[in-house]
């Protein structure tokens, strides 16, 4: 696997050395680092089963102190099992959390390629927190930045390319011939004169064989498999309403809990009265727990949602906010505004003396609000414990994108050592970020909340909910950013200087990513998007104001807003020289970005622009971005009627090398898409006064509607070369892509989020 260097640049110092161990293993896709893994034998129910495990797993399975799975090299962590019942049902475990982003057909489509099996007996299952699944590049557990088929292709490739060699060998035993004569197909090997083997007859014997110290992968031109565009393994069961998610997790005598949030984050409670709640029928306690945010939370412990909702509603609880801060968006923006007019900590450090000569000047202010995840399967999760002291376990089910953080947090919260704490990885509702958060807030508010059940008496699992109004008005947000821009052109429209400065709180600042992802006082993550690909003189700085109001990544995080400043003032520029958007872009791009060229020519080519002529009233826009090391270039057609911008047709080139399911990637840009949109419509917005943030759902958090989706036309450049990510690169250009039509409609470019036209 290829890591660009701009990326390992951007990478902590730690993970970028594991990143380029593992760019350099892969390769020779013969296993370097084999000769540290085990296959263990499996006997399940049905059948038997071949999984694979790393070092880390096989100590804890013969009761050796665990390795720490930072301690192991990529190629050491293959993280992946596959269990082949005697039916010739191959059950795949995957890696990552499943929110959505179909990577429950993607993985499984990448092993099953190379141990050739039958695909419509392919299934899979959520791995958990056991250190065998942890990301292979990144070292630990996590469903994030759009990595899950990118840093698993060549782990999962050859792991079903053992698993294939481990089942020929056994029918060449059986068979008395060379495994070299032996050919597979769809579950089956052939033999000498058309004998068959299913993979089912051959566990019993593959799994008495070594495992092989190299394979040989595929070469991309025999692919029957990845590639070919593919229904979802979990459609069926979503579509009919089967599907279960965390929420749906039920154990017998589970209490259920809600909680009353400060409406100050860090409030202390000085006083709960909690008479009217507990009188309410199945209340069974209420309950005062920490808040990682600091202060504390009121939580009413139920026999059942509903009930427990009442309690919280019957509560009367008297909260002193007097020693936190108390966020105000209009005294923020003005504070932002005064910010962005002195130079930062320095990302880029270009001489912009030129600026006071410049034939043109651009000057430009930016503002983005706060946004929320809101995810559609509202948070939650579900606690047991058993056992007391040293015997004292944990079980927790949830969607998680990091397992490993909320192990670490539950045993820290409960007083648990790691092993004695299980966390079962549940298919998600949505997450866009949400469900990895370095805090793991609702994950210790589950676990506190469990503890003081259990001390309280009652000893049953209890599952935690926040309803979306819980998580809108007191959740975690993409953080507000304001940028400024001024840009000096030259006679001939090109760039000689370009100072911009970017306000917005640090999303990594007193974390544990602190250390690595904030660089000279820049929070690599606000400025990620900037500048590249375009090769122009720019000095860069940031500014990361402390401010009580959570944040965190969003989905493509970054991106969201640095992609919407650089590819309007791109189209602005452009615009000033008087050249067409889309050749200045191409001509920008030269010979350095063939995969920026190739996306924005193919969008070009299929959307017609250029060449046919669009309805009255109607604006071509354009924008390309590189996020995740894909690139998502966007041809849409948009109008503006009565102050109210419509965007009628999306046409995306998507550039993402090799496309394993490319039936999941138009999937994952048609949402990006969508979600890009949902960051222009009015009212997309989160806002605080006294402390407090004003919205609590839909009715005043508004999201797309139906009547909002326009047609999108996804098309991917051909490529074999292995895959890049695609489960946010739909997001970034979206945006900038419509406010380019609309300032070429109207003259005047949107700078400010959700758009305001009226």
């Amino acid at each position: 696997m290829h890591i660009p260097q701009h990326v390992l640049a951007d990478m902590p110092q730690g993970l970028r050395s594991l990143a380029v161990d593992a760019s350099t293993n892969d390769q020779t896709a013969t296993g370097a680092g084999i000769e540290r893994r085990s296959f263990l034998k499996l006997a399940t129910a049905s059948g038997f089963a071949l999984g694979a495990f790393p070092m880390a797993a096989l100590a804890k399975a013969e009761g050796d102190a665990p390795v720490a799975a930072s301690s192991l090299k990529p190629t050491q962590q293959p993280a992946a099992f596959v269990r082949i019942d005697r039916d010739g049902i191959v059950t795949v475990t995957i890696n990552r959390l499943d929110f959505g982003q179909g990577v429950q057909t993607g993985l499984p489509m990448v092993l099953a390629e190379e141990l050739d099996a039958d695909w419509s007996k392919v299934r899979s299952v959520h791995g958990n927190a056991d250190p065998a699944y942890v990301d292979p590049v990144m070292g630990f557990h996590l469903t994030g930045g759009s990595g899950s088929i990118k840093n698993s292709y060549t782990q999962y490739r050859e792991l079903g390319a053992r698993t294939r060699a481990m089942l020929v060998a056994a029918a060449a035993k059986r068979w008395g011939v060379d495994a070299q004569s032996l050919r597979t197909q769809a579950g089956q090997v052939i033999g000498p004169r058309g004998k068959k083997l299913g993979y089912g007859e051959l566990t019993d014997a593959a799994m008495a064989l070594p495992v092989p110290q190299q394979v040989v992968l595929k070469d991309a031109r025999d692919f029957r498999i990845i590639g070919k565009a593919t229904g979802r393994i979990d459609a069926r069961a979503k579509s009919s309403g089967n599907q279960s998610y965390g929420i749906d997790t039920h154990l017998p005598g589970m209490l259920t809990a809600v909680v009353l949030h400060p409406p100050v984050y860090g409030s202390k409670v000085l006083s709960v009265d909690d008479g009217a709640a507990k009188a309410i029928k199945g209340v069974r306690a209420v309950l005062r727990v920490p808040s990682v945010l600091g202060g504390e939370v009121v939580a009413v412990v139920a026999n059942s949602y509903w009930a427990a909702k009442q309690g919280r509603d019957a509560l009367k609880v008297e909260w002193d906010s007097a020693s936190v801060g108390k966020v105000d968006s209009t005294q923020q923006l003005a504070q932002y505004r005064e910010l962005a007019k002195k130079t930062g900590a320095i990302k880029f450090d270009a001489d912009v003396s030129k600026l006071s000569g410049a034939a043109q000047k651009i000057s430009a202010e930016y503002v983005f609000p706060y946004l929320a995840h809101t995810p559609m399967e509202p948070l939650n999760c579900t606690v047991r414990i058993t056992g007391t002291g040293a015997n004292a376990k944990a079980e927790l089910w949830l969607g998680t994108q990091a397992p490993g953080w909320e192990v670490a947090t539950a045993a820290r919260v409960l007083g648990l050592q790691p092993q004695n704490v299980r966390v079962n990885v549940q298919m998600a509702g949505g997450g866009f970020g949400r469900r990895a958060t370095p805090s793991s807030d609702y994950v210790a508010e589950a676990c506190h909340i469990a503890m003081a059940t259990r001390a309280a008496g009652i000893d049953a699992p209890v599952r935690l909910i926040w309803s979306r109004e819980d998580d809108v008005k007191g959740g975690y947000y993409r953080p507000m950013h304001v940028h400024r821009a001024e840009i000096g052109l030259d006679e001939k429209g090109q760039v000689v200087a370009w100072d911009h400065v970017i306000v917005g709180q640090s999303l990594a600042k007193g974390t544990a990513f602190e250390g690595f992802m904030v660089k000279e006082g820049v929070d690599t993550t606000t400025v990620e998007g900037m500048k590249a690909p375009y090769d122009l003189p720019m000095r860069l700085s940031a500014h990361h104001p402390v401010l009580n109001a959570p944040v965190l990544w969003w989905r493509s995080v970054g991106s969201t807003h640095t992609a919407y400043v650089m590819e309007t003032l791109i189209d602005e520029i452009a615009r000033a020289s008087k050249q067409d958007p889309v050749d200045f872009r191409l001509r920008q791009f030269g010979d350095k970005h063939p995969r920026h060229k190739a996306a924005l020519q193919l969008a070009v080519e299929k959307s017609g622009y250029g060449k046919r002529q669009l309805e009255a009233g109607r604006a071509w826009g354009v924008a390309v971005h590189e996020s995740f090391d894909s690139i998502v270039a966007y041809i849409v057609e948009a109008s503006v009627k009565d102050g109210s911008p419509k965007l009628h047709k999306v046409t995306a080139g998507v550039h993402c090398n090799l496309a394993v399911n490319p039936r999941g990637v138009e999937a994952q840009v048609q949402g990006g898409a969508l979600m890009g949109l949902g960051m222009c419509i009015p009212g997309a917005a989160i806002t605080f006064k006294d402390g407090q943030v004003e919205q609590s759902n839909f009715g005043d958090y508004v999201v797309p509607r139906l009547t909002d989706m326009p047609e999108i036309a996804v098309h991917i450049v051909p490529s074999a070369d292995a895959p890049t990510g695609m489960g946010e690169p739909g997001v970034p250009p979206l945006a900038p892509a419509f406010a380019n039509a609309i300032a070429q409609l109207t003259g005047k470019v949107p700078r400010e989020l959700p758009f305001k036209l009226a």
